[in-house]
């Protein structure tokens, strides 16, 4: 998973932080955390895209986030940065090489789907998908505002500074 799931689930609850009235630009976002403006952009774009941000042209525009973090999971965000493509994809090379399958092997029912490897990794992938369908943006929030109860402040008083 690339870094700019981290960063696009950052910038998300960044945002809620930041209220909802105040678009905030790529470049400010980015320097929150010290990050490249014009590779974060691209993940807000890619959430744009999604309908999980909404994007404002302008000298005051910016980002806001298009729906309440209660309404956006953490695989909507993967989903969106990372494409909706499985992480795993079975080459078949079970059928290649010296250990390519003989005549034993060539039973009807000996096909990718019966691959033991690819079996548990379409399980360990669905499994994993449910994990982050079920857990909203809002909760993670929560954890973060015990985690450091003056972070909303602090982002707010930095983006009004400037």
């Amino acid at each position: 998973m690339s870094e700019g799931v981290e960063w696009a689930l950052h910038s998300c609850v960044n945002l809620a932080w930041s209220g909802p009235d105040r678009a905030v630009s790529a470049a400010r976002l980015a320097a929150w955390h010290d990050l490249p403006a014009a590779y974060l952009n691209k993940q807000l774009q890619a959430l744009a895209r999604a309908g999980i941000v909404t994007s404002t042209p302008g000298p005051r525009g910016g980002f806001r986030l298009a729906r309440p973090l209660e309404a956006i999971s953490l695989m909507d965000v993967v989903a969106a940065v990372e494409g909706p493509e499985e992480a795993f994809r079975c080459a078949e090379i079970r059928q290649q090489g010296p250990g390519a399958g003989g005549p034993a092997d060539s039973a009807p029912e000996k096909d990718a789907a019966d691959c033991a490897i690819a079996h548990a990794m379409t399980r360990a992938e669905l499994a994993w998908r449910r994990a982050l369908a079920a857990q909203n943006l809002d909760e993670i929030r929560q954890q973060a505002e015990r985690q450091a109860p003056g972070a909303p402040e602090r982002l707010r008083a930095w983006l009004a500074a400037r």
